[in-house]
């Protein structure tokens, strides 16, 4: 039995709460892969939030290819992994986008503490919303090998 999950699987376990894994090409270097959180909804486009002066931000900008790869931690082992360009580069605004992800990763208590404490960062470095359009897909769902 094939393990690969369906279309509708597979985008709803993107849509899940899971941290992400995502890798940027980084030119005479090998690719800088670091954890992110990230919002999704099926049939959408990836959002991600980075500060644009970072080597994440630096990496960012139309037309890239970025992969990212979110997966279960506990057995039977589930992952997906997309890969896709970059379509768009805004300024991340607060209330729109960076709370509702400081929520979803962190609770509205918590959420809020973290906005309130990375305030300063994120005016500085001028945070951007990044969004990646999903045009390939790589899926296991080991939790199939064992279903009647």
């Amino acid at each position: 039995m094939s393990t690969s999950m369906t279309r509708a699987e597979r985008e709803a376990f993107l849509a899940g709460l899971h941290v992400g894994v995502i890798s940027l090409t980084d030119d005479g270097r090998g690719p800088l892969t670091v954890p992110i959180w990230y919002a999704y909804v099926p049939g959408g486009d990836l959002q991600v939030i980075t500060d644009r002066t970072s080597r994440k931000g630096r990496l960012l900008s139309p037309g890239a290819r970025v992969s990212l790869c979110v997966q279960t931690e506990a057995p039977p082992y589930k992952y997906v992994s997309v890969e896709g360009p970059v379509v768009s580069i805004e300024p991340a605004d607060r209330e729109r986008d960076t709370r509702p992800l400081a929520h979803r990763y962190l609770g509205e208590d918590l959420g809020n503490r973290y906005i309130a404490a990375t305030e300063e960062d994120r005016s500085a470095g001028g945070s951007v919303l990044v969004r990646i359009r999903p045009e390939r897909w790589l899926s296991v769902d080991y939790a199939k090998q064992f279903s009647a």
